[in-house]
């Protein structure tokens, strides 16, 4: 098959890595990549919101399944394009697969208020909230100030991983609440605001592969979301991620799959969303019960670079499963092995950072690593043909171990082999299941 993989970051040349892999895959693109990903495929400059280049790109190549990776194409209708391409005069041009769900099944990310309601309507544990625009925003204050502490304020549609304050003080909310909806600070996902009650427990990420009807979990993580040791400091897209995780014990995760991801599908195919692609449950352990703190309609990153190494299934395998009604019928199978990977990032991140650092790979050395793998992230090949820094992101590296302890110091003496002006890391991922004496 000739596959269009849509996307740049660290999630895409994960998913590279193991597309390339699959003895159904004849010829990869990815548009736009990254230098990463070009080691793996053929990157194509055209932009994951270009649908009509992409459509055009999909016809000249006889792309028979484009997989996309980021959220915004996905909540933007790139589905429901080709859906409708396919179906007018001229579609029987291109007949190939996407891997993606509706607009519609999209806004279990897009929108925090439709995801809220879904779970109400389905009856998925979840945090109690409110939600508040320009119309009632007195009201909303009016709730502020009466709501116990912490609170958490939500912009209800996409921030790029920043609509979410957590405040401590009702100073602070009501700050928060004004600059998202009266300021407009992330535009118009913060027309609306959703406000909710504040889960004390231990945050955990399952991911799933669905058709709408059955799904498989294709893996489960803890990834690390402030920028400084310790989880203090600003929220970032990610510093580092675990896989698996000691204290998701079957009994747990039984009870995660029936009071949250059954649910869930059934609540899809009852409200006739169609969907054939992933859901991410961004989930936290209250005691020993499941609540969702939110929906994604893709895959996460970094939590893609330890899903996807420890999958054992060909990956285009299952995808084709998702469309032939099969997915029921598959067996996933794991690398028992934990893995860790670590990301490193521009100085500066997650505010104002420089780009087109000199990245310099200690090629020798890293070679001796077999257990590890260095996925790009933002990074892309200058006019004189060096790799540079392309984003506050910029590569991750992913390594087994025998337990996650040892996972995430393999990652680190990798990471000692790389450099970039203004390189840092968190030296502290997976600090909760660290040996007593490493």
């Amino acid at each position: 098959m000739n596959i269009l993989l849509l996307g740049s970051g660290g999630r895409e040349h994960a998913f590279a890595w193991k597309i390339q892999q699959s003895k159904r895959c004849s010829q990869l693109f990815i548009a736009p990549g990254n230098e990463g990903t070009s080691e793996c495929g053929k990157n194509i400059n055209i932009g994951v919101n270009d649908f009509e280049a992409i459509k055009r790109f999909s016809i000249e190549n006889n792309i028979e399944m484009i997989i996309v990776g980021p959220e915004e194409p996905l909540v933007k209708g790139i589905y429901d394009y080709f859906e409708s391409y396919k179906a007018s005069s001229e579609g029987g041009s291109w007949g190939g697969l996407l891997i993606a769900p509706s607009a519609i099944g999209a806004q279990l990310e897009g929108s925090k208020a439709f995801s809220k309601k879904f779970m109400q309507r389905n009856n998925i544990p979840t945090a109690a909230y409110a939600e508040f625009t320009k119309e009632n925003y007195d009201e909303g204050k009016t709730y502020i100030q009466q709501h116990s502490l912490p609170v958490v304020l939500k912009a209800d549609g996409l921030a790029a991983g920043k609509g979410v304050v957590i405040a401590t003080t009702t100073e602070d909310a009501l700050k928060a609440f004004e600059e998202m909806i009266i300021h407009e600070q992330f535009g118009e996902a913060s027309s609306k605001v959703v406000i909710e009650e504040y889960l004390d427990g231990i945050e955990l990420s399952v991911f799933v592969l669905t058709d709408g009807k059955d799904y498989k979990i294709i893996g489960h993580a803890k990834d690390y979301k402030r920028i400084g040791v310790g989880d203090t400091g600003l929220n970032t897209g990610g510093m580092g991620c675990v896989s698996p995780l000691p204290f998701l014990t079957d009994d747990f995760l039984q009870k995660i799959e029936k009071e949250i991801i059954q649910p869930t599908i059934d609540g899809l195919q009852k409200e006739n969303i169609i969907y054939n692609g992933f859901i991410f449950f961004g989930l936290i352990k209250v005691d020993d019960e499941p609540f969702v703190i939110e929906y994604n309609c893709r895959m996460g990153d970094p939590e893609t670079e330890v899903v996807i190494p420890r999958l054992k299934n060909d990956l285009i395998d299952l995808f084709l499963s998702v469309h032939n009604n099969t997915l029921k019928d598959k067996v996933i199978e794991f690398d028992e092995r934990a893995c860790a990977t670590i990301v490193a990032v521009s100085k500066g991140y997650p505010g104002d950072y420089e780009k087109n650092k000199l990245i310099e790979f200690d090629d020798s050395s890293i070679r001796q690593f077999d257990d590890s793998i260095v996925f790009h992230a933002g990074t892309k090949m200058n006019e004189a043909g060096q790799v540079v820094t392309n984003g506050g992101r910029v590569l991750t590296v992913s390594s087994f171990g025998r337990e996650i302890a040892d996972g995430v110091r393999l990652s680190k003496e990798v990471l000692n082999c790389i450099y970039f002006d203004g390189m840092y890391f968190r030296s502290d991922i997976g600090y909760e299941f660290e040996a007593p004496n490493p």
